[in-house]
């Protein structure tokens, strides 16, 4: 997938670094190539007592800097390291810091679930903005009312292009999206749009803070492939009881697919169970060899021209929206 790019008079390149947290190293080198830059240097060194300390090795005086990092798991660490990284930039002088997190962590604190309980991703929020980020972009919110926790303006992105165009150049018969709960119409509905195919919906009960249970369909999915869409896969206790109750009800084919594949605690172990054709996520965070051995059907699609073409136009001061 490709976006057509316009050179802008009064913004050069040269003016541009992007530099990479260590947990999107190799994200960060597929947008500087889509963007035909060279990644910036820093040094990230590890002191023994857990602290991170990090060391610029280009000038950043008078430069618009992107720091990509998703704050996958190890959470915290990679959010400390965020939050130093740009403290770092803005004491070099950078002229403007633009936050770019594929992977927002703590996303699904998002309001407060009981009395006397946290809303962590207001709070991450606070620490991103506070630490100098002039301006975020990042993908797929678990929430999408976290762009409003936000005082800095926030670029949302969404890998639908993406996964959409891996699935339309598949063999699909009478292709039916699948929500996997009723929170994630929406989410579904999109795909719908762009693939086509009717719409159905798994009623669950969730058992426990990491198990969930699919109880029925509310639509016809016998004989048909069946398609699942959601915005992280974690567990996979949701997608693996759909999967499930799917193939109850007749499913030709089962894929499943997410922008982030966390794969959390059980979740290789549910995925390599459960009767998936395949299981498709993107590289909004890197996917360990050990989780890839394992999931012989997963498949992982590259955002990095998307979020690059973002970059770009951050950059150039054009609209992000228009992407899509």
């Amino acid at each position: 997938m490709s976006w057509e790019s316009q050179t802008s008079s009064d913004r050069d390149a040269s003016q541009m670094v992007v530099f990479a947290g260590s947990a999107s190293n190799d994200l960060t080198n597929r947008i500087c190539k889509y963007l035909g830059v060279k990644c910036g240097q820093a040094v990230t060194s590890r002191f023994p007592d857990g602290e991170t300390l990090i060391k610029l090795e280009d000038d950043v005086r008078g430069k618009d800097c992107f720091i990509i990092q998703s704050t996958r798991p190890p959470v915290n660490d990679n959010l400390m390291e965020l939050l130093i990284f740009m403290d770092c930039l803005r004491r070099a002088s950078a002229k403007r810091i633009t936050c770019v997190i594929p992977y927002y962590g703590y996303a699904r604190q998002d309001r407060k679930s009981e009395g006397r309980t946290p809303i962590t991703a207001k709070l991450v929020a606070n620490m991103i903005a506070k630490a100098g980020a002039n301006r975020v972009l990042t993908m797929n919110l678990h929430a999408d009312q976290i762009q409003g926790f936000f005082d800095i303006p926030l670029d949302h992105l969404t890998a639908a292009p993406v996964l959409a165009n891996h699935f339309l150049n598949r063999d699909l018969h009478d292709a039916v999206l699948l929500s996997p709960d009723v929170g994630n119409i929406k989410f579904g509905n999109d795909f719908a749009s762009r693939i086509g195919g009717e719409l159905a919906v798994v009623h669950k009960r969730r058992i426990s803070g990491d198990r969930t249970e699919a109880v029925t369909i509310v639509g016809d999915v016998k004989g048909k492939d069946v398609m699942m869409f959601d915005d992280m896969i974690t567990t996979a206790g949701t997608v693996c009881s759909a999967a499930k109750i799917a193939r109850d009800h007749g499913a030709e084919r089962v894929f499943v697919a997410a922008t982030h594949g966390v794969f959390a605690g059980p979740a290789v172990e549910r995925l390599s169970g459960a009767e998936l054709d395949e299981i498709v996520v993107t590289d909004t965070i890197a996917i360990s060899p050990e989780v890839s051995s394992q999931l012989s059907n997963l498949t992982v699609l590259s955002v990095s021209d998307l979020v690059g073409e973002a970059v770009r136009r951050i950059h150039e001061h054009r609209s992000v929206s228009s992407l899509f």
